[in-house]
């Protein structure tokens, strides 16, 4: 494997900011890649296409026009390719296969499908991802209580939040189903400041595996653009991002684990773990998985610790890649049930996400009442809290708000009715939310009841 001169990726860390590109290369050789590489993409490209403009060339490959030139002439020199017409410009110039050049193609094509943007070498990514890693802005204690000062969490979790962030090491959240670690967990990943590089694609040995996900790297922020300006100069071949968040969830198998195989396209899709480099991984639902707790959490914390991930090709070939993320899984089980002795003590911060106290349910409550335009009611507050909450077992967790209200909001748009806050309302929500009817305290109630807080009795919904 080719190395490519890390000075150019250097260079930018004292004059840009962590997420800045890098400098374009000039020259073949400047890409780090084989010359046969990039002759093969550029004859697949005019395989597929047809007679094809330089410009648009330089868009699907993501490589300038002097190092599409380069390659280009020697096509022309191996009569593999052929100028089909030129302009007045010195861009304004078509390209196409000779006869010959297109049985070559074809071959090519046969052996990789690939046809995409041009991938930077892995050593290179290796050095962005080190830069990047050591470049990344700290949480600090200001920014977690201003994004978490209308969420009630006690000031003692939201310090092990604050310090596990900062720290880097990895976070278990565990509580109750329903108590908001989900959410909380994708709030934190969108907390992280600063930008990162991402290459459209890597060469490892003789594949390609393409990383950027424009679903996972997502484009700036309009402010974070004004602060890191792209340069006109900038290596295409890499894209500007906010730090990645990616969440797996039940769905995830071992075999998810390593570069998977893109047949139709000719190359390896990205695992989880290389496209959430300099971000945040998170592994939802601990537990629920297609292979054992103990062995996925070993699997990632190992790789974080040692930071490189081994993975494995198809074909057998293994290779080292960077690993530097930071790590959050989240369950609602026992944490002592579900990973053994030794992976629990590594976890490096667990972190109870329980229910909230009385007062600040309430708060809570009628905060999102006014957020949703639900008329509120203290009364029936209490209701909610002393008869279905506690009649029915269920702690005052954080996602019950949102839920009970949008489900009043519902029923009241469909009768057409301005939504309130009401003991019958509560009922006819409350009731939605559970299988096998109304919970035992709503249903205790009586038709008198609810004569008392609605001129029509509420209809519970199974």
């Amino acid at each position: 494997m080719l190395s490519l001169d890390p000075s150019p990726y250097a260079s930018t860390a004292e004059t840009e900011p962590g997420g800045a590109l890098p400098p374009q290369p000039k020259t073949l050789r400047d890409t780090g890649l084989p010359q046969q590489l990039i002759v093969e993409l550029i004859a697949k490209v005019l395989y597929v296409g047809g007679r094809t403009h330089l410009p648009l060339l330089t868009t699907k490959l993501h490589l300038s026009i002097n190092v599409l030139r380069e390659a280009l002439d020697f096509l022309v020199a191996e009569h593999v390719a052929e100028v089909a017409w030129r302009g007045e410009s010195d861009i304004d110039v078509q390209y196409q296969l000779t006869a010959a050049g297109k049985q070559r193609a074809s071959g090519w094509m046969e052996r990789c499908r690939y046809v995409g943007p041009a991938p930077v070498t892995l050593d290179a990514y290796r050095a962005m991802v080190e830069r990047q890693a050591g470049q990344a802005p700290q949480l600090c204690a200001d920014d977690l209580a201003a994004e978490f000062a209308d969420d009630f969490f006690p000031r003692a979790v939201q310090q092990m939040l604050g310090a596990a962030m900062y720290s880097g090491r990895s976070m278990l959240l565990y509580g109750p189903s329903g108590g908001g670690k989900s959410t909380l967990a994708r709030r934190l990943g969108a907390m992280q400041q600063g930008l990162v590089a991402v290459p459209h694609a890597l060469m490892v040995g003789q594949d390609i595996i393409q990383l950027y996900d424009p679903a996972l790297h997502r484009a700036p922020l309009p402010r974070q653009v004004r602060q890191a300006a792209e340069r006109r100069s900038a290596d295409p071949r890499w894209v500007l991002c906010q730090r990645p968040v990616v969440a797996l969830d039940g769905d995830l198998s071992e075999d998810m684990l390593d570069p998977r195989p893109d047949t139709p396209n000719g190359c390896y899709r990205a695992p989880p773990q290389l496209m959430a480099n300099n971000g945040l991984l998170i592994v939802d639902d601990l537990g629920r998985q297609r292979m054992s707790a103990t062995d996925l959490f070993n699997r990632f914390s190992q790789a974080q610790e040692l930071q490189r991930s081994h993975l494995s090709l198809a074909g057998g070939y293994h290779f080292s890649a960077p690993c530097r993320m930071r790590l959050l899984f989240a369950t609602s089980q026992a944490p002592e049930a579900l990973l053994d002795t030794s992976a629990l003590r590594r976890v490096g911060y667990k972190i109870g996400i329980g229910a909230l106290s009385a007062a600040n349910y309430r708060t809570l409550f009628r905060q999102q009442c006014l957020g949703a335009g639900v008329l509120y009611d203290e009364p029936s507050l209490r209701y909610l809290i002393d008869e279905l909450h506690a009649g029915s077992g269920l702690p005052l967790l954080a996602s019950c708000p949102r839920e009970i209200i949008s489900r009043i909001a519902d029923f009241a748009g469909f009768n057409g009715e301005p939504p309130r806050l009401t003991i019958a309302t509560l009922d006819q929500a409350w009731s939605s939310m559970f299988a096998g009817g109304a919970p035992p305290a709503a249903a205790a109630r009586t038709d008198h009841d609810h004569d008392h807080t609605l001129d029509q009795p509420a209809q519970h919904i199974l």
